[in-house]
């Protein structure tokens, strides 16, 4: 039956990433890959002999990464784009399946089902947002996940163990938590491999690169402008969430920061008992999304240690932790973009489901991956009389660590006992049943059930509630004349009389092209407007909206939004006081 199951989802994966490849490689040319075609362009300008970080992209996207990355990248640029492109996502594939590899035994329940549970975990993350990103942009960071987690479970060879992390590192600066998670974890000399092979990756770098080395050691390194809009709902780390909840730019560097020494603090101890506890995946899962929450910058292709995570906690057998491993799954999975346009105007729930992933990846990092309970199975011929030393024995190694057959036995060899007995185990929390199989009792089972769906309604209701500020929908932009030309942006008058027309008896007028994740507005003004501002929500922040001379003498204006049914568009005169607010027309009404 096992050896079925794992077929199945084997199969189930396969069609899950040719069904995946496939539609990216329907996409437009210009859309599709569109990460991995700044690789490469980036990779044959600089073999064209033009300065690294002066490449922009045509999609207009520049190379953002450390000059090591473009050494590694470098065979790209000799090959055809098209061949790169099957090449890589192959390559993102196989990465899964690697990933899935590592982290299945730490997965399975048993040593049996660790065939079905790395079947599920390449599904599980094939599935998810952060890995399609990867596929669909073309994307490193999927490589740099595994990278740091083979090397941080010691899958590695002892003496080149840190060799990993540094190379990832040199690629993308992130997993350099790591070191410090090798330094107080009794990984001394990991964490020296570590930083010895960064810089080495980095000498290697400056001796082909050195004047991209000194540019972007210097300067590049430090402008994350060049990265993206930070406060779009993409980017789920704190910085981002920060940058959405409207914190003054004054407080924002002192109070991220000061956050961030928190968060990484608490996750390091976190990950640096369990790892002492003999658990070093769930360790480094839960560095790896420390490295999520405290990076200024964590787009959802960089997310993809909670989806390891919430597998960890749904391959528990605590009924809390698993329930909160499937939310934190569907967290990872569903579009925000999606669940955000069904939702009230309410900015408590606005602003938790916009920040969902940061949250959850948050709360990770302060509650850790635990030591729940698992499954252990015990000879059914075997009893132990139940003394308060054997209870003693067991309640002591339950709170120390995971119960494991093993632990078990020893903490009962220790008393001088060989067996449980079903009664007195059960007061402990823990039932025998007639195979020795010791789990979760079913009381303390429902009870942790029933705390966990409370708890998740209690945070709605709290949310529902809470007058926290809008995140004024982060996934807006307001489009600009360097746009005008592109029919996607503007849509509407394709002539200077047309647009006339549109505004002959009203000062502004538009239309709205819907998208699955995403609304299009695209319209028009008068002479007698003399700026646009839009708000998501009753109460949010409002954006500006750039006014553009589309045609001479006549201006328009386009712009996007995630959730538009409880916005609204106002429009002001020279004398800056309101001409006309538009609701209706955006809920529907």
């Amino acid at each position: 039956m096992l050896v079925r199951q794992t077929r199945m989802l084997w199969a189930l994966f396969a069609l899950i990433a040719t069904v995946s490849a496939v539609l990216v490689w329907r996409r437009p040319m210009w859309e599709r890959l569109s990460d991995l075609h700044i690789y490469y362009g980036a990779v044959q300008w600089v073999q064209g002999g033009q300065p690294l970080y002066s490449y922009v992209a045509e999609n207009g996207g520049p190379f953002t990464y450390p000059p090591f990355a473009i050494v590694v990248l470098w065979p790209i640029g000799l090959l055809p784009e098209p061949v790169v492109q099957l090449t890589w996502l192959l390559l993102v594939c196989a990465a899964v399946i690697v990933v899935a590899l590592a982290l299945g035994g730490a997965i399975a329940r048993t040593p049996e089902k660790r065939g079905l549970a790395v079947a599920a975990a390449a599904c599980a993350l094939v599935i998810s947002a952060p890995v399609q990103s990867n596929l669909r942009f073309g994307q490193v960071s999927i490589f740099i996940v595994l990278l740091a987690l083979i090397d941080a479970i010691g899958l590695t060879p002892a003496r080149f163990r840190g060799a990993l992390v540094g190379l990832a590192a040199a690629i993308k600066l992130t997993p350099l938590l790591f070191v410090v998670y090798f330094a107080i974890s009794g990984r001394g000399r990991d964490g020296v491999r570590a930083i010895a092979s960064f810089l080495a990756c980095g000498l290697v770098a400056f001796a082909v690169l050195p004047s991209e080395s000194w540019t972007y050691w210097s300067r590049t390194m430090l402008t994350t402008s060049r990265i993206g809009d930070l406060a779009s709902l993409g980017n789920q780390s704190v910085h981002g969430m920060l940058l959405r909840a409207g914190v003054p730019e004054t407080a924002l560097p002192p109070l991220w920061a000061a956050l961030v020494l928190i968060i990484c603090t608490v996750a390091l101890i976190r990950a640096r008992n369990l790892a002492l506890d003999g658990h070093p995946a769930r360790a480094a899962v839960l560095v790896g999304c420390a490295t999520v929450a405290a990076s200024p910058v964590s787009w959802t292709h960089h997310q993809v240690w909670p989806v390891l995570a919430a597998m960890l906690l749904i391959g528990a057998t605590g009924a809390l932790q698993r329930v909160a491993g499937m939310a934190l799954m569907v967290a990872m999975v569903a579009s925000m973009g999606v669940i955000m346009s069904t939702l009230p105007s309410t900015q408590g729930l606005q602003f938790l489901f916009e920040n969902a992933r940061a949250l959850s990846v948050l709360a990770i990092c302060l509650a850790g991956l635990g030591t729940a309970t698992v499954a252990v199975t015990l000879p059914s011929r075997s009893q132990i009389p139940m003394t308060p030393f054997s209870i003693a024995a067991l309640s002591r190694r339950r709170r120390d660590s995971q119960d494991t057959r093993d632990s078990i036995l020893e903490a009962f060899a220790d008393e001088g006992f060989d067996a449980p007995a079903e009664r007195r185990l059960h007061g402990l929390g823990v039932a025998a049943d007639n195979r020795g199989s010791i789990g979760p009792s079913a009381a303390l089972s429902r009870r942790a059930w029933l705390r966990g769906v409370t708890t998740a309604a209690a945070t709605l209701a709290f949310f529902a509630v809470l007058p926290l500020p809008a995140g004024a929908d982060p996934t807006f932009k307001a489009y600009t004349a360097a746009d005008v030309d592109n029919p996607r942006y503007f849509f509407v008058c394709h002539s200077y009389s047309a647009c006339v027309d549109m505004v002959r008896d009203v000062p502004v007028n538009f239309e709205l092209f819907w998208e699955p994740t995403k609304v299009r507005v695209n319209g028009v003004v008068d002479a007698t407007v003399a700026r646009l501002e839009y708000k998501s929500a009753p109460g949010g922040a409002p954006r500006a909206v750039p006014l553009v001379e589309i045609y001479p003498g006549q201006r328009g204006f386009s712009f996007r939004s995630a959730n538009i049914s409880n916005g609204s568009i106002i429009a002001y005169g020279t004398d800056g006081r309101p001409l006309a607010v538009y609701r209706d027309r955006l809920s529907g009404s």
